[in-house]
């Protein structure tokens, strides 16, 4: 899952994309209204964390235009405006959350994690697969009842398949969805980490479409 985060305060900002990263997800982080455009128009994203006051405009006026050009990407306001007003029309906007400042990081990474499980369609934390039993919120994956430790980054990659059953992700759309602007990926990273996963969860766990990608299996 991949993040775009429109915030000017520097010092929110920071904690913030370092929460996220911490989380395994890779974040995009702007100031400003026009950045977040260019973002939009050369990426793919997963959910915007959106300020409502920001220097060249008010965050509100980009969420109604996303929305009215049918954009559909979750999104999750964060901001000072803390009356009900500014919440209804913040949710009346198109805004998926709404949350307070100031709020704590473990809170904004639960809400991340409920608005992405209801555009994946399954609500329910818990998932069953196979031999896998998965625990969505609490980040947990256990094999025959022994729980199976992954690394931030195996999470997302393996998050990402569980978002998309039975459909192929090709290693491009992969990439994109695990890597920032600023990091270097290299050429068989994505083909690493599905090894790892593999071994962890079991050689069934992902399937290769050799030459167009990775879906999930059946654990």
């Amino acid at each position: 899952m991949r993040i775009l985060l429109i915030e000017d305060d520097a010092v929110l900002g920071a904690a913030v994309r370092d929460q996220i990263a911490a989380d395994g997800y890779p974040v995009d982080w702007v100031r400003r209204l026009d950045a977040a455009g260019d973002a939009l128009a050369v990426a793919g994203y997963d959910l915007i964390l959106l300020d409502l006051m920001l220097p060249d405009g008010r965050g509100l006026a980009f969420l109604k235009t996303l929305r009215g050009r049918a954009d559909a990407t979750p999104v999750i306001i964060m901001t000072a405006l803390d009356q009900v007003s500014d919440r209804i029309e913040g949710l009346n906007a198109g805004a998926d959350d709404y949350l307070v400042k100031p709020f704590d990081l473990a809170e904004l990474s639960a809400r991340i994690g409920s608005v992405a499980r209801r555009y994946a369609g399954n609500p329910n934390p818990l998932i069953r697969l196979g031999s896998l039993s998965v625990d969505l919120a609490a980040r947990s994956v256990r094999r025959d009842g022994q729980p199976v430790v992954l690394t931030a980054r195996e999470w997302a990659l393996f998050e990402a398949f569980l978002s998309r059953p039975g459909q192929l992700l090709s290693k491009a759309l992969l990439e994109e969805r695990l890597y920032s602007f600023d990091d270097e990926v290299g050429s068989n990273t994505v083909e690493v980490h599905v090894s790892r996963l593999r071994k962890k969860l079991g050689a069934g766990a992902i399937e290769t479409e050799r030459g167009l990608g990775y879906r999930l299996g059946r654990g």
